[in-house]
């Protein structure tokens, strides 16, 4: 597949980190950004990734030199013209992608166009162009390189063609590909929500501490409580997605953002990257006053634990029934995308679906709409 001529519009950290993964698949690869300094930034930071590889004994110098000579950069779209995939990772705004694609399918007339976006609609995106059955999702995460998971989202004309052209590629390239609808939040950022969301509710509510509540989800496997995640992340990264998803779904109560995460941003403190969210961060990844928490009493811990949980399950059933994914790669994008020790619907398994479905008929009495079951769980007997 190497002979696959690939291009990058966006050469901002998403666009330079797949970038440098299809340059280290083999692929001779243009980068494009209307930005100079953008492209000079790019360069710098995939010549600095695959250094990083060779300091680590994982490549060769020669190697290093072959990648880096595959690379051409641009600020000329026409550049493209000859590439047989173009992945677009501009900023997330509509009526950018829409002209971008338009033009994209004009100079590379037949070339697959994907999509990085993590909350558009690929049907929407491809109103731009002539031929949306060329026009799929291709949505990496964050850093590419590491990340292991692609979520190929199927548009509303997508081919099968296309899809699978992308699916091959992303194998090709050292990725787990996986199949989504073209729905808000495709499959991780929707299921992902209620693992924040019901954490914030949680402490808004009273209930139990922050660094206990953090304590009691890594108590069960995850690898960062949703505080410490969320600080990781970005609070207002992840409060922009929250509010698109919240839109998407026409102000659905599962996905109502909260009022902390809007006070968190109002007020600077966006986590690491401000050096204090939810924790106050040093040196430390590990912030002390989680080191220094009280766990919570062994009953509280076991109820946030089912809370969180059982609203996770409930929103891979609810996707499940809306036939946004087969259930093997829900799980599947749940534990690669987001790092979960299982896939929700597989931990519902294990949990017992009758302990699922009494914990939100349980919190029914907060609200009615926002814990009623999906569909497909309420059934599942």
């Amino acid at each position: 597949m190497t002979d696959l001529r690939v291009g990058v519009v966006g050469a901002g950290t998403m666009g330079s980190g797949i970038a440098q993964v299809a340059l280290l698949a083999g692929h001779a690869l243009t980068l494009v950004d209307v930005q100079p300094e953008m492209i000079a930034r790019g360069r710098a930071a995939i010549a600095a990734g695959v250094q990083r590889l060779a300091d680590k004994g994982q490549l060769s110098a020669d190697a290093v030199a072959a990648a880096l000579a595959r690379l051409h950069t641009t600020s000329d779209l026409n550049d493209l013209a000859g590439a047989g995939l173009l992945i677009e990772a501009a900023p997330e705004k509509l009526a950018l992608k829409q002209a971008l694609f338009g033009q994209l399918s004009v100079v590379c007339p037949a070339a697959v166009l994907a999509s990085n976006t993590s909350s558009l609609r690929i049907g929407d995106i491809a109103a731009g162009t002539s031929d949306p059955t060329r026009v799929v999702g291709m949505h990496f995460f964050n850093p590419a390189p590491l990340m292991p998971l692609v979520e190929v989202i199927r548009g509303p004309r997508s081919s099968a063609d296309a899809l699978a052209l992308v699916s091959n590629a992303a194998r090709a390239w050292g990725k787990t590909p996986v199949l989504a609808a073209d729905t808000p939040g495709f499959i991780v950022n929707r299921v992902a929500r209620p693992y924040y969301l019901e954490a914030l509710r949680i402490v808004g509510e009273g209930l139990a501490p922050i660094p206990g509540v953090d304590k009691a989800m890594e108590a069960v496997g995850f690898r960062m409580g949703p505080f410490r995640l969320l600080d990781l992340i970005g609070i207002d990264v992840n409060y922009d997605v929250s509010q698109a998803v919240y839109a998407a779904f026409d102000h659905h109560p599962r996905f109502a953002p909260h009022p902390i995460q809007a006070e968190m941003v109002a007020g600077g403190r966006l986590g690491r990257k401000t050096g204090r969210g939810f924790y106050t961060y040093g040196g430390a990844t590990r912030p002390e006053e989680i080191v220094a928490a009280t766990p919570l009493d062994p009953a509280l811990a076991t109820a946030v634990q089912r809370r969180i949980l059982a609203c996770i399950i409930n929103e891979a059933y609810y996707a499940l029934g809306e036939g946004v994914a087969t259930a093997d790669d829900i799980d599947t994008a749940m534990r690669l995308g987001t790092n979960y020790p299982r896939g929700p619907l597989a931990w519902g398994e294990a949990l017992g679906l009758e302990v699922v479905r009494d914990t939100l008929r349980g919190l029914q009495r907060i609200d009615a709409v926002r814990y009623a079951l999906a569909p497909r769980l309420a059934s599942d007997t």
